[in-house]
């Protein structure tokens, strides 16, 4: 029972919805807000901070803040968010063969 344990511990972060999209946009290496807000259609403002301090803290982002001018704030996959890329291509490559796109 144990690995239900972990699958609800990694669902209850992961299955917030934009944890994902904000994890794949960040495979592609280092991005600021405005660039992934850009880039995850429909997010808000507020959600993508929200979500972004939740994977920070749950050490698979790193925030790094430069001091500029002008100050400016990027985000990265650490070793640990890195280590998740594979399941979440794997989940994903599942999504589009079996779920529709439809949701129904």
């Amino acid at each position: 029972m144990r690995g239900d344990a972990a699958l609800t511990r990694a669902f209850a972060l992961l299955g917030k919805r934009w944890s994902g999209p904000v994890l794949g946009s960040l495979r592609a290496g280092p991005a600021g807000f405005r660039e992934l807000s850009r880039a995850i259609a429909g997010v808000s403002d507020s959600v993508l901070s929200d979500r972004l301090s939740e994977l920070t803290k749950a050490g698979l982002i790193a925030r790094t803040v430069d001091e500029g001018p002008p100050v400016t704030v990027t985000y990265e996959l650490t070793d640990s968010g890195k280590a998740l890329m594979p399941a979440l291509h794997e989940l994903s490559q599942w999504a589009e063969h079996h779920l529709p796109e439809d949701g129904s």
